[in-house]
């Protein structure tokens, strides 16, 4: 794969001519400016969708409308700064490209590493053996796209890499209603609810949501479900106390501070179920739960579906490890609907 053929986007922003328009104003907003900052690279204002902007300043800009840029810049970037999986917002990201330069300049949701060209150098060799265990086209192509939208943030290359969800559930997992599932970041129970309609139900699951507030949600969705137990438990590398920082729903983290959280392993979950199933979105701790799963893992081989986007290493790292545990495995990577390139699923058969 030749990932060279266009500057990153950190070095096209910094030598570009063209005002640079921040679209966005939230955490990922505050992550993009700090790096413009960094990489010497100047904002020249901040925008917002119509319905959003009431004159509000944002980190020493007045929040405009793209209205206000049309009139009084001749050119300008917009720059993506906000993650969203909305389909009309999609749809008018699409559209806006008809009209505008638009870029995503990736930034990573955990951790300080930035996709530029010393990630790629110092990445190279596993990323080309992630590669390499790819078990059919549509994954690598998915991958290799993947891989120029970090480096590049062209949408482009994000919409080439795109799927639903329903070719993988029908051709790659397969599940039945027989299925033993593990639900590892299960949310509000929305996960439970596309094994039900993707596989016509389960045998028996187990749960686990650490966010107060959004655990008593999912106790509400399974009230009717006899055959789940859900847990407000982290899931960790091994049976121990963390600390939860409670930001609520999908933002929750483990931090060293917050509120002292009971945490477990898959090795121990398997003391209640033997799993043919496992999904675990867990915010940045997917290596800790395969470091906690590896005898489970080595045993059982059960189905997995690990989200790969929460750091940038996870795109290829998550794969080696699992490939390290159990060699057996095939691997498939599919990236469903969402800019950036969140919801980007390591499937492993």
């Amino acid at each position: 794969m030749n990932y060279f053929t266009e500057d990153s986007i950190w070095i096209y922003l910094k030598n570009t001519d063209k005002p640079i328009i921040i679209y966005g104003m939230g955490n990922g907003a505050d992550k993009v400016l700090n790096l413009f900052k960094h990489y010497g690279i100047k904002c020249s204002g901040v925008m917002a969708s119509d319905s959003f902007v009431r004159g509000q300043s944002y980190n020493g800009f007045t929040v405009q409308k793209l209205s206000y840029f049309k009139e009084t810049l001749n050119d300008f970037i917009i720059a993506i700064a906000f993650g969203t999986q909305v389909p009309d917002v999609i749809n008018h990201i699409r559209a806006l490209e008809n009209s505008y330069e638009i870029v995503v300049p990736n930034v990573p949701v955990f951790g300080s590493n930035i996709f530029d060209d010393d990630f790629l150098h110092a990445n190279a060799e596993k990323i080309e053996t992630a590669y390499s265990l790819l078990s059919d086209n549509r994954s690598k192509a998915v991958f290799e796209n993947a891989v120029k939208f970090y480096y590049t943030g062209r949408l482009k290359y994000l919409w080439d890499c795109t799927d639903t969800k329903d070719e993988i559930f029908d051709n790659v997992l397969k599940l039945s209603p027989t299925e033993n599932y593990i639900d590892l970041g299960a949310y509000r129970g929305d996960t439970l609810q596309e094994l039900i309609e993707k596989a016509g139900g389960f045998n028996r699951a187990v749960a686990l949501e650490p966010d107060p507030k959004t655990y008593k949600k999912l106790c509400l969705y399974i009230n009717d479900k006899p055959n789940v137990t859900a847990y407000q438990k982290t899931i960790w590398k091994n049976d121990t106390t963390l600390y939860f920082d409670n930001k609520g729903g999908r933002n929750s983290t483990i931090g060293n501070n917050g509120t002292p959280l009971e945490a477990t392993c898959i090795d121990t979950l398997c003391n209640e179920i033997t799993p043919t199933y496992i999904k675990m979105d867990v915010e940045g701790a997917e290596k800790q739960a395969l470091a906690g799963g590896i005898k489970t893992i080595s045993k059982y081989k059960p189905k997995m579906n690990i989200a790969a986007y929460h750091t940038f290493e996870d795109l290829f790292e998550l794969m080696l490890i699992v490939n390290a545990i159990n060699p057996e495995y095939r691997f498939y990577l599919r990236h469903h609907p969402y800019i950036p390139l969140w919801d980007t699923n390591l499937y492993c058969v």
